[in-house]
């Protein structure tokens, strides 16, 4: 029988890694460096402008949920990676809120024709809690195969 994905080593986790994963890697998280600027900005600008505007703040916390970490199922690289797209996701979602209520207070007048969407897609998501003998690679695999396909607008 084989280990659970969590007593995995280095490289066996490499060796069951996509090629091209491993090849774009350094492309995805070297997006840190960016996303962490804005996050900073987006901070320091809500942090000085808001008081002015009267506008009330939004937590960061609300937005950059860090919970992936206790589930069992999940190995070190999964958990890893899963932080990093917590981080770079409520960067993106408090940002879009700090945004959007600059615009509430500066220039609230709807658009004329451009509908905004608050997502264009429903990505698919899995359960946060599982069993006992959930296959997370075999859902995963199963995701990332349906992505392939063209999304069904509704």
């Amino acid at each position: 029988m084989s280990k659970p994905n969590h007593e995995l080593g280095l490289m066996a986790l490499i060796k069951r890694s996509r090629p091209l994963n491993l090849i774009t890697g350094p492309i995805i998280y070297s997006m840190i460096f960016p996303i962490m600027f804005l996050d900073f900005c987006v901070s320091f600008y809500q942090w000085s402008c808001f008081p002015i505007y009267g506008i009330a703040k939004f937590s960061r916390k609300d937005f950059i949920i860090f919970d992936r970490q206790e589930l069992a199922y999940l190995d070190w690289i999964s958990k890893f990676h899963c932080t990093y797209c917590a981080y770079g996701v409520g960067v993106m979602a408090f940002s879009s809120e700090v945004i959007g209520a600059t615009e509430a207070y500066f220039c609230p007048v709807k658009h004329k024709t451009k509908q905004l969407v608050h997502k264009l897609n429903q990505w698919p998501t899995i359960a946060f809690k599982q069993g006992a003998h959930f296959d997370f690679d075999k859902q995963l695999d199963q995701l990332r195969t349906d992505l392939e396909k063209p999304q069904e607008k509704s």
